[in-house]
């Protein structure tokens, strides 16, 4: 096997299962364990791999209310902002855009009552000028990964 693709064949071995043992990838990869275990080395080194973990089905877990909340904030106060927007342990995503708001948030919640209380907290910051909340109805797709493209393909 040529190692042209190695890296990219390996990502896609890991998205497919996560938890599978260097011993199999190196059998479906047709390499040898100590060829994977250093290209799965290099690929954590170089950040591509952020590490392994589970995919948690939040609504199993009773959070069933998923709201996107769109901030609109001063200028000099968004790393504030987004700081602690990061620490509510509930918004499981939180960027900074462009467009008519400067921060787009998406949190998890048990119940209504308890997003509400989350977004009153925010909105009693003086550096917070709007807000925007969405209920998600129906999550057609989360936390989705792509395959890598295979040169030659």
């Amino acid at each position: 096997m040529t190692y042209e693709n190695l890296d990219a064949e390996l990502v896609n071995a890991l998205l497919d299962d996560g938890r599978a043992s260097l011993r199999s990838l190196a059998e479906d990869l047709d390499v040898s364990v100590t060829t994977v275990s250093n290209h799965l080395s290099d690929l954590e080194e170089e950040g591509v791999i952020e590490g392994f973990t589970p995919r948690l089905n939040y609504d199993a877990l009773g959070f069933d209310v998923t709201a996107v909340i769109q901030l609109k904030v001063e200028g000099d106060a968004l790393p504030d902002i987004t700081d602690r927007l990061r620490d509510f342990e509930q918004m499981t995503n939180v960027y900074e855009v462009t467009g008519d708001y400067d921060v787009i948030a998406i949190g998890r919640f048990r119940d209504t009552d308890e997003m509400n209380d989350q977004i009153k907290a925010l909105l009693t910051d003086p550096d917070i000028n709007e807000s925007n909340t969405s209920i998600v109805l129906n999550a057609v797709t989360e936390n989705e990964q792509f395959e890598l493209a295979l040169e030659g393909d």
